[in-house]
């Protein structure tokens, strides 16, 4: 049955051409464009999902990423050619969104395109470092040791982001659960021994009676209150962090916090010395992988004091002069960036200090989950035993009054 299909591609003289066509088959679309001297390279029923929107459909993760491009650095150093690997590829990851995205890379290159603008078409799934560092290795005719590094940067990026997760997941899942027994004790069970306690008559101890108050305001309106007040808040910040002012605003905040905020500076140092030496190392001018460093530094403070650190470099400067000004980088990166610079060896050293920080962010999160777990094991006592105090008191008193 004929189906109208939606198609792009490109003419001998490398302009490119979009239109619709009925046909029988893909097959059928792509030899009437050829006969026109058009090589196609997108083709989709009309109204069905295009190759170039795959992003919005299965997330391709990190995993994923660096599975593909350690299977591609090896076939690229046994000599399998460029298209023929990307061929294979597309047919076994298991992500089939990766998988239709490799397929239009591949067509894509067939029609002329270098790798890394083949890459480019496709941000969702290709920062613009990998991009960077694709046209870097072919430029230089060796993409399977980029592409290696690639990979190598890629997992350690991974293992920072899960010490992060891991450090800021822990206590919150802690403090929720205390927030919620203390919670369903507050709004469920104090009332039922508040009832016994009214019908018993009498003056109640103090410690009773704050309970019974804190009880009935988290039950009535004062709980709606402040839940109110939680729900506000987060769309609040929400809305704050869409302008880029509200987010540089927020990001500064969340740097002078007295425990995370030592944990996310490291981690931002952390993160710039392993993208800028990886970049460096790849053959990415220097302003360029300052350019792409701070776009992918993921905090509006850090990314701001890297772009000045670009504009001083273009002026002439070093590095070293326009870090130290900048107060996100400790003087030990910048004196170890300067010996880096004197030596020659930026990129060895960006590594270096890259490796130091990954082992202090472990330490810090190590430290933090430390000391978090007795603090809210501590509240968590504290506040449940009084609750259940206060309400044993009336009843060890009731006791006493019998005997």
């Amino acid at each position: 049955m004929p189906t109208t299909f939606q198609w792009s591609g490109k003419t001998i003289r490398g302009s490119l051409e979009r239109g619709e066509m009925v046909a029988a088959s893909k097959d059928e679309v792509i030899a009437q464009l050829r006969r026109k001297n058009i090589t196609a390279t997108i083709i989709t029923e009309k109204g069905g999902k295009s190759p170039l929107f795959a992003g919005l459909g299965a997330r391709v993760g990190d995993k994923d990423i660096v599975v593909f491009t350690r299977q591609f650095s090896t076939m690229i150093d046994a000599g399998l050619p460029l298209v023929q690997g990307l061929d294979i590829l597309s047919q076994q990851v298991e992500n089939k969104t990766l998988a239709k995205t490799l397929k239009v890379i591949k067509s894509d290159v067939e029609s002329g395109s270098t790798y890394a603008d083949a890459l480019k078409k496709h941000p969702k799934i290709f920062s613009e470092l990998y991009v960077n560092m694709v046209a870097a290795g072919e430029a230089g005719g060796i993409l399977d040791t980029i592409l290696n590094r690639l990979a190598g940067y890629i997992e350690k990026a991974m293992k920072l982001k899960k010490k992060v997760k891991g450090a800021m997941i822990y206590p919150a899942v802690v403090t929720t659960i205390a927030v919620a027994v203390i919670a369903v004790i507050m709004i469920f069970v104090v009332p039922t021994f508040s009832k016994m306690f009214i019908s018993m008559g009498g003056t109640l101890p103090l410690p009773t009676r704050i309970v019974i108050g804190l009880s009935k305001t988290i039950a009535g309106v004062g709980g709606l209150i402040a839940l109110g007040f939680i729900v506000g808040f987060i769309v609040f910040i929400k809305q704050v962090r869409k302008t880029e002012k509200g987010t540089k605003v927020i990001d500064a905040i969340l740097l002078k916090l007295p425990i995370f905020g030592v944990i996310l500076n490291k981690v931002a140092v952390a993160k710039f010395t392993r993208t800028l030496g990886t970049l460096i190392s790849s053959g990415v001018p220097i302003l360029d992988g300052l350019e792409i460093t701070a776009k992918t530094a993921g905090n509006k403070v850090v990314e701001y004091a890297i772009m000045d650190v670009r504009k001083a470099v273009a002026e002439g400067k070093t590095l070293e002069e326009p870090l130290s000004k900048a107060k996100v980088f400790p003087p030990m990166v910048t004196h170890m960036i300067a010996v880096g610079e004197s030596t020659g060896a930026l990129d060895a050293m960006m590594s270096k200090i890259a490796d130091f920080y990954d082992d202090e962010v472990d330490n810090a999160v190590n430290n933090l989950t430390a000391m978090m777990e007795p603090l809210l094991m501590v509240f968590l006592g504290t506040s449940v035993g009084f609750i259940v105090i206060a309400m044993y008191l009336p009843i060890f008193k009731l006791i006493t009054l019998i005997k």
